[in-house]
C-alpha cells in the first residue's frame, strides 16, 4: 500500500511492508520525526506495552515460535475450574455454532442496513426475535442491542417515553456495573436512579418501600432482575405490576433461567431485557456481548433499534424485511428513539443457533444441572468455618452468594486461583467512595464443573479458612 509493490532479484514480491533501505527514515522525515517512538508520544508510558524483544533479522517461522513461547505464559480460562457468577457465563459452545457464524454469507452481512441486507441474515434475526418473544411471553422483540447493561439503559429511556416522572427504581442488589450504566443513561435527560432496599435475611425486594415510593409519585419505571444480583429468585416480582399500575415494569432476565421459570410477560412485565452472551458466545475477556429487548405490541414504536418482519413478495413467497428502524440514521433525529448505530447481528445468530441445537428440553436440563451443582457446593461451603453459604435464605438457581465472615474477597479468590480455580465474582463496588458490604462473592459452577472440581473448590476453601483462622 502506499508505494507500488516491487520485485527484487531473487526475492518474492513485497506486498504489504516495504523492505527498501531508508524508507522508514524517509517516512519519519516527512512527518518531522526522528524515531518511530515519537509517533506514540501522546500515549502515557505506563500504558505502552513495549517491545517484545524478539530480535532482528529473523525468519517468519522463528518469529512465530518466539511469540508462541511468550503466549505460553498466558493462563486461559479453559485451564481453570470456573465458578464465576454474574451476567457473563462460561458454557460449552457446540462446534456447529462457530461453523455457521464463519460462513461468508453471515459474517460479511452482519450489519443489516436495508440496502444490502440479505434474506438469510434477516431470516436468522427474525428467528432470534421469535425465540426471545417465546422466552419472555411478550409480543415483539428487536433485532438485538449491544449488551444487557445498555439494553437496560434503553429500557429506562423507553419507560420515560411511556410515562411522566423523574424517578427510576432499581434493586440495590443490581450489579454495580449495571447501576453505573443506568446512571449514565439517566444523566443526560436529568433523571434520577433510586435504589430499592433489600431484606437483609432473604435478599429480596422491600415491597413496602416500593409502595411508598410509588405513592410519593414522580416514578416513571421500575427494573427488577430475575434472578437478582445475589442469585436469588425473588417471588416479590409477581406483585410489582399490581403495585405499579400504569407505571412500566422492566424485568432483566437471564435467558437460561427462562427455560424453567415463568415468563415475565405473564406477571405484567412491559419490557424484558437480558444478556444473551451465555447462548453460544465465549466470554472473550468480556465481549462481544448481546443485548436482548422485548416489549408489548402497543409500545413497539417506542422501542430502540431495528425489528425484522416477515411478509410475502409479489409472487407470494415468504420474505423478510426491516419493518421498523427507529435509529437517528434512518429517520428524523427528533423522532429517533435511540442513537444505537448498529446491532449485534452475528452474536444474535450465535444465540439462535445455540438455542436451536440445544433445544428447549436441553436448556431446561442444563439449568437443572447447574442448579444441582450450585446446591451441592453451597451446602459444602456452608459447613466450613468462616463461610456463610448461601448468604440469603431464599430460593436460587445456578448461582448463590457466599459471604466471608473474616478475611477479604481478594485473599479468598487468590488462594483458589493458585489451585487453578476461578472462585467467584466479587460483589463489592470497587469505585472510590462507595460503601463496602461484608466480603461477598457470587458463585456459579460452570457447565464443565464436575464432582472432582467441586471437591477441589471445597478443599481450597477449607485451606483458606484454616489460614485465615490462624491469622
Amino acid at each position: 500500500m502506499g508505494r507500488p509493490a516491487r520485485s527484487l532479484p531473487g526475492e518474492s514480491l513485497v506486498r504489504w511492508i516495504s523492505e527498501a533501505p531508508g524508507e522508514e527514515e524517509e517516512l519519519l522525515r516527512s512527518l518531522g520525526l526522528t524515531s518511530v517512538d515519537e509517533l506514540f508520544a501522546d500515549v502515557p508510558k505506563k500504558a505502552r506495552i513495549g517491545r517484545l524483544g524478539l530480535g532482528a533479522g529473523k525468519e517468519e517461522a522463528e518469529v512465530v515460535a518466539d511469540v508462541d513461547k511468550i503466549l505460553e505464559r498466558n493462563r486461559p480460562m479453559g485451564r481453570f475450574a470456573t465458578f464465576l457468577g454474574g451476567r457473563i457465563a462460561s458454557r460449552y459452545v457446540p462446534a456447529a455454532v462457530d461453523a455457521l457464524l464463519s460462513r461468508s454469507e453471515f459474517y460479511t452481512s452482519y450489519t443489516p442496513y436495508q440496502a444490502e441486507a440479505s434474506q438469510g441474515m434477516l431470516e436468522s434475526l427474525f428467528e432470534f426475535q421469535s425465540l426471545w418473544v417465546e422466552l419472555t411471553g411478550l409480543d415483539v422483540a428487536n433485532a438485538s442491542l449491544y449488551d444487557g447493561a445498555t439494553a437496560a439503559g434503553e429500557a429506562l429511556l423507553f419507560c420515560r417515553r411511556l410515562h411522566d416522572g423523574h424517578r427510576f427504581l432499581v434493586p440495590a442488589s443490581l450489579p454495580w456495573e449495571e447501576r453505573s450504566v443506568l446512571a449514565n443513561y439517566a444523566s443526560g435527560p436529568g433523571l434520577k436512579i433510586e435504589e430499592i432496599p433489600y431484606d437483609p435475611r432473604r435478599g429480596t425486594l422491600d415491597l413496602a418501600w416500593v409502595r411508598e415510593a410509588v405513592r410519593a409519585g414522580d416514578v416513571f419505571g421500575l427494573l427488577a432482575d430475575v434472578p437478582n444480583g445475589f442469585g436469588v429468585l425473588d417471588e416479590g416480582v409477581f406483585e410489582l405490576k399490581g403495585i405499579l399500575g400504569e407505571i412500566p415494569l422492566v424485568v432483566a432476565a437471564d435467558p437460561l433461567s427462562l427455560s424453567v421459570l415463568r415468563p415475565p410477560g405473564e406477571y405484567g412485565a412491559d419490557v424484558v431485557v437480558g444478556e444473551g452472551q451465555g447462548f453460544g458466545i465465549a466470554p472473550s475477556f468480556g465481549g462481544p456481548l448481546l443485548g436482548l429487548f422485548a416489549c408489548r405490541h402497543e409500545h413497539v414504536r417506542q422501542a430502540p433499534g431495528r425489528i425484522v418482519g416477515a411478509t410475502v413478495d409479489a409472487e407470494g413467497r415468504r420474505a423478510y424485511t426491516l419493518t421498523l428502524q427507529t435509529r437517528e440514521q434512518h429517520i428524523r433525529r427528533s423522532k429517533a428513539t435511540s442513537n444505537i448505530c448498529t446491532n449485534e447481528s452475528l452474536m444474535a445468530l450465535a444465540f439462535v443457533v445455540y438455542a436451536s441445537l440445544v433445544g428447549p428440553r436441553g436448556l431446561a436440563t442444563l439449568q437443572s444441572s447447574l442448579a444441582e451443582k450450585a446446591r451441592t457446593l453451597a451446602s459444602g461451603l456452608g459447613a466450613i468455618d468462616g463461610l456463610l453459604a448461601p448468604r440469603f435464605d431464599a430460593p436460587y438457581l445456578g448461582e448463590f452468594t457466599l459471604e466471608l465472615e473474616r478475611g477479604t474477597a481478594s485473599s479468598f479468590l487468590d488462594r483458589l486461583r493458585r489451585r487453578r480455580i476461578l472462585g467467584g465474582h466479587a460483589l463489592a463496588d470497587p469505585r472510590p467512595g462507595t460503601a463496602q458490604d461484608p466480603p461477598r462473592l457470587l458463585v456459579a459452577p460452570s457447565e464443565a464443573v464436575g464432582e472432582k472440581e467441586l471437591a477441589r473448590y471445597l478443599a481450597a476453601a477449607k485451606a483458606w479458612s484454616a489460614s485465615e483462622g490462624k491469622g
